[in-house]
C-alpha cells in the first residue's frame, strides 16, 4: 500500500457561506431581513439583526503563504474559491485527495450560536432552516457522495432542536453541531434533564452531536502578552475539559445508542485522559458517587465519543489506549491548521507502520460507519482514492495566493501576542478595523 491507495475522509473542515447562501430558502416574509453580505472598505462583512460579522483572516487562508497569515479582514476575493464555492471546493478536495468532508458553518458560528443572541426568535429560526436547507440541497447536493451534511440547530428551544433533529434526518443527515459547554451561553447544562428530547431525537435518528472546540468553553490564553504560539498550540487540548464534563454526564445510560463527536480537539492527550478518569473513579466514586456500573470511564468514552487528528503521530502509535473503533481523520480546510494540498503525504508519516486494519479505520471506515455516510455507494470504491481523485484535478491551480499584507508595512517583525489578535477581532466586531 502506497499514499495513492488511501481513502480520505474528513470529519471537520469549513465552509464560508457564499453571499447568496440565504437568498432561496429564507420564507418570503423574512427575505428582506435574511443575512446579506456588504463590502466595507473592501472587507465583506455579513449584517443581520442590526448588527455586522466580519470574516477573519485565519478562517480562510488555505493557498495563501504562511507568512501572510493573519487575523486581518478578508474578502472573498482575497481566498480561494473552493472557501465558498462547492464546485471549487470539490476540485481542492481532489487536489488533496480527500474523498469526503464533513463542513462547519463560518457566519452563524461554529455551533450556531451567534442565532441565540437574535431577539426575534421566529426570524432567528428561519435563519437555522434556511441555513440547514441551502447546506443540504445547495452545497452538499451539488456533489453527491463527497460531503457529510451537518445542521445547525435552534438552541434557545429544546423542543425545536428536536424537531429540527428529526427533520434533518429525513433529509439524510446524521450529524448536527453543538456547544462543548452550553453553560457558558447561559443555557442549561448537560447534566440536566432539559435536554433530553435533544439527547433522545440524536439516539433515535442516528445523529452524531458534533462539538466543535471554541464552541462552549473558549481556548484559554495565560495573558495577552502571550505569544500567539502558546495559545494556538493549547487550543485543541482546551477540550479536555468538556470532555470530561461529557464523560462523566448522565446521558449515555439514557440514550445508549447516542454518539458526540469532539472535533478538532486531537488525540494524542487521550490515552492520559482516559487512565486519569479511570482512576478518579476507581479512588473517588465512594465519596463522589458516580456510577458507570460495571464498566469504567474509559469504557463508556471509547464506545460513545468520535475523536479526530490532523498529523498526530504519537495519538497515531497509542491507538489502543485512545480507541481506534473511534479514531477519525480531519482536514481543517481552509483554516490555518490544514496541510492542504499535501495532506495525504504527511499523514503517510503516522499511518504508514498502522496494521491495514487500523488504517482503514481511521482513514475512513469509523467516519462512515457513525456518520452513516457511504460514498462507494455513490462513486464507486476505485474512484475514492488519493490517486483516483487526484487524476480528476491535474488541471487544478495550486499555485500560492501571494495577495501582500492587508494592514500593509508592520514594520519591523516582532513576535505576535494572544493580546494582538483580541485587540484586532475587537476593532472588526466594532467595524472599526
Amino acid at each position: 500500500m502506497n499514499v495513492n491507495d488511501l481513502i480520505l475522509i474528513s470529519v471537520d473542515d469549513h465552509l464560508l457561506e457564499p453571499p447568496d447562501a440565504f437568498e432561496r430558502h429564507m420564507p418570503a416574509q423574512y427575505k428582506s431581513r435574511a443575512p446579506r453580505l456588504q463590502t466595507i472598505n473592501g472587507t465583506d462583512t455579513w449584517l443581520y439583526d442590526g448588527r455586522r460579522f466580519p470574516m477573519v483572516g485565519l478562517n480562510a487562508v488555505v493557498g495563501r503563504p504562511r507568512e501572510e497569515y493573519g487575523m486581518e479582514p478578508v474578502s472573498y476575493a482575497q481566498m480561494r474559491r473552493g472557501c465558498f464555492d462547492v464546485r471549487a471546493r470539490v476540485d481542492d478536495m481532489n487536489v488533496n485527495g480527500v474523498l469526503g468532508g464533513l463542513c462547519f458553518p463560518s457566519f452563524p458560528g461554529f455551533a450556531g450560536g451567534m442565532l441565540l443572541n437574535v431577539d426575534d426568535k421566529d426570524l432567528a429560526l428561519a435563519t437555522v432552516r434556511a441555513y440547514n436547507d441551502w447546506h443540504v440541497h445547495d452545497w452538499c447536493g451539488a456533489a453527491p457522495g463527497r460531503f457529510i451534511p451537518l445542521g445547525i440547530l435552534p438552541l434557545w428551544d429544546v423542543a425545536l432542536m428536536a424537531a429540527e433533529v428529526t427533520r434533518l434526518a429525513t433529509l439524510g443527515v446524521h450529524a448536527v453541531t453543538f456547544p462543548d459547554n452550553p453553560a457558558i451561553s447561559k443555557l442549561p447544562s448537560i447534566h440536566s434533564d432539559y435536554w433530553d428530547p435533544f439527547w433522545k431525537a440524536c439516539a433515535d435518528n442516528k445523529v452524531v452531536i458534533c462539538c466543535h472546540i471554541g464552541t462552549g468553553a473558549a481556548a484559554p490564553h495565560s495573558s495577552m502578552d502571550s505569544p500567539v504560539d502558546a495559545w494556538i498550540t493549547s487550543m485543541p487540548i482546551a477540550i479536555a475539559n468538556s470532555a470530561a464534563d461529557w464523560l462523566f454526564a448522565p446521558m449515555w445510560r439514557k440514550y445508549p445508542d447516542l454518539r458526540m463527536a469532539l472535533s478538532e480537539g486531537g488525540i494524542g492527550w487521550i490515552p492520559y485522559f482516559l487512565e486519569r478518569a479511570d482512576f478518579t473513579y476507581q479512588h473517588h466514586s465512594a465519596w463522589t458517587h458516580s456510577d458507570f456500573g460495571k464498566e469504567r470511564p474509559s469504557d463508556v468514552f471509547k464506545r460513545h465519543i468520535i475523536t479526530c487528528f490532523i498529523d498526530d503521530r504519537f495519538g497515531l502509535k497509542n491507538l489502543e489506549d485512545v480507541g481506534v473503533d473511534m479514531v477519525t481523520w480531519e482536514c481543517d480546510y481552509p483554516h490555518s491548521d490544514c496541510t492542504w494540498p499535501e495532506s495525504p503525504e504527511l499523514l503517510w508519516n503516522g499511518l504508514k507502520d498502522l496494521a491495514p486494519a487500523d488504517l482503514a479505520k481511521v482513514t475512513h471506515e469509523n467516519a462512515m460507519r457513525e456518520f452513516h455516510y457511504d460514498p462507494f455507494a455513490v462513486l464507486g470504491r476505485a474512484n475514492c482514492t488519493v490517486g483516483a481523485l487526484r487524476a480528476q484535478a491535474k488541471g487544478v491551480d495550486i499555485s500560492p495566493m501571494v495577495l501582500g499584507s492587508l494592514e500593509g508595512d508592520r514594520g519591523p517583525q516582532k513576535p505576535i501576542t494572544s493580546g494582538d489578535i483580541v485587540r484586532q477581532l475587537e476593532k472588526q466586531m466594532a467595524g472599526t478595523a
